[in-house]
């Protein structure tokens, strides 16, 4: 009979690290893309209304969305994005990259609807000069709930960051290609004479197979 472990006794480490790893990173992945989605969603709508007088149209009213108030909001949200898509890729030392740049972000966010909720009269002052022609230095403007909850997601995205510092588990870097698991569960390079697939493969990396 042979002794060797059935599927059910086999040791579940070398094949299961992998799986665990992958799914660690989908649902950074996932938490980053969310982060994302809410702080272009909170930057969206009004944050500030104001009025003003326009010769030609009497009373104009006015409303400032939180991209045009803090433009910063909308930049914040294409980082996130990009994190999400670089922490699907990077090692350990990439990890502390991402997360610096997450926390980043949150701080461009928070930094940018604070600004809006000490000051709103100063958001509002550009976009009614526009609508109106004319330059008013501390219109009347009033304040909606926008600036506080991208405060909220903002401060939200830096303790992400921080979670992200300090997420268990090794983070080997997502870029090896063409390569096979050995029986004791590490890397080994494809075996096989190099062909023009190989090459061609080779070249998309940036390699010289030659």
């Amino acid at each position: 009979m042979s002794d060797a472990p059935t599927g059910a006794d086999a040791p579940a480490g070398a094949d299961g690290a992998p799986v665990r790893a992958r799914a660690r990173r989908g649902r950074w992945v996932l938490l980053l893309l969310v982060a994302a989605g809410l702080v272009a969603l909170v930057s969206a709508p009004t944050w500030v209304t104001t009025e003003g007088t326009s010769t030609l149209d009497g009373t104009v009213r006015v409303v400032v969305t939180g991209a045009q108030a803090a433009p910063q909001t909308r930049a914040g949200a294409l980082v996130l994005l990009a994190a999400a898509g670089a922490v699907a890729l990077v090692g350990r030392v990439g990890r502390w990259v991402v997360a610096a740049v997450t926390a980043g972000a949150g701080a461009l966010v928070v930094g940018g609807a604070a600004a809006v909720l000490l000051d709103p009269a100063g958001a509002a002052t550009t976009p009614l000069a526009q609508a109106t022609g004319v330059v008013t230095a501390q219109p009347v403007a009033d304040v909606t709930a926008g600036p506080a909850a991208a405060v909220g997601v903002g401060l939200l995205a830096v303790l992400l960051a921080v979670a992200l510092l300090r997420a268990p588990g090794a983070w080997e870097q997502r870029s090896r290609r063409h390569e096979r698991l050995t029986a004791r569960g590490g890397v080994a390079p494809a075996a096989g004479p190099p062909d023009e697939r190989s090459d061609w493969d080779a070249l998309s990396r940036g390699d010289d197979p030659s």
